[in-house]
């Protein structure tokens, strides 16, 4: 398998943030490590203003406090102006305009995980959309939520999405015993009348 090392890290901060929750505490910072992706073929092209990379087949992007495989994995960055070098094969990128992870999705970060068909992310929009069966499972609560697309935005924690079915730890149960009898609710005195 060959390596290709590309700075996402901008990736790896959106991907992270979104499956986060507001009554979280604030978790102990990850330990910065380098952004790895690797797979079987790799493709990058630019333009004046863009670049572009696709990776193909066992793709693997590790990183500082995640990993995601997929399929296929599109990136799509504006390029820096970089006035020494505008012929440069690999430019300068100076963020991420599109990502989208395609083909058995599955994002690990912390205790949540990620599992879709497609999974894209809009950096300037701080949006995710998650569709073809995805699934957000968070095992602090624990919580599953299931749908037809479900979409995270980053920053305001939310999830929301089409033909959610959310799923959480049990309700404890409200205190009625089959088996002990029904007891007559306390008269309470009345108060006079002013």
């Amino acid at each position: 398998m060959n390596r290709f090392p590309l700075h996402v890290s901008l990736l790896l901060a959106l991907l992270s943030a979104p499956l986060a929750h507001a009554a979280d505490p604030k978790p102990a910072a990850a330990p910065v490590v380098p952004t790895v992706i690797t797979s079987t073929k790799m493709e990058m092209w630019s333009t004046d203003t863009e670049t572009r990379s696709v990776f193909q087949q066992n793709v693997v992007v590790t990183g500082s406090n995640i990993k995601i495989t997929c399929d296929k994995l599109d990136v799509t960055a504006t390029k820096l102006d970089d006035i020494k070098n505008k012929d440069a094969t690999v430019p300068t990128v100076e963020k991420f305009k599109t990502l989208v992870a395609t083909g058995n999705v599955h994002i690990i970060q912390g205790d949540r995980e990620v599992t879709c068909g497609r999974a894209e992310v809009f950096p300037g929009e701080d949006r995710v959309v998650l569709t073809e069966k995805p699934v957000v499972i968070d095992s602090a609560g624990p919580y599953v939520a299931t749908g037809d697309r479900i979409v995270l935005l980053r920053g305001e924690r939310r999830l929301f999405g089409d033909n959610i079915k959310l799923q959480g730890p049990p309700i404890r149960d409200l205190g009625f015993e089959k088996d002990k009898p029904v007891q007559a609710p306390v008269s309470l005195p009345r108060l006079p009348k002013p």
